[in-house]
């Protein structure tokens, strides 16, 4: 698959957009953060 054809989300925390990785292929449903400081921090904001 090519890089520009990855599915992306926004971060709800940062708003940063993030593509598909090959380590969230099983849960990428799940996945809500862009990264693990991310996921650490929700309740912060």
């Amino acid at each position: 698959m090519k890089k520009q054809h990855l599915p992306t989300k926004t971060c709800p925390l940062c708003g940063l957009p993030f593509t598909w990785r090959k380590k969230w292929e099983k849960n990428w449903e799940e996945v809500k953060y862009c990264s693990e400081r991310c996921r650490r921090n929700k309740n912060s904001s």
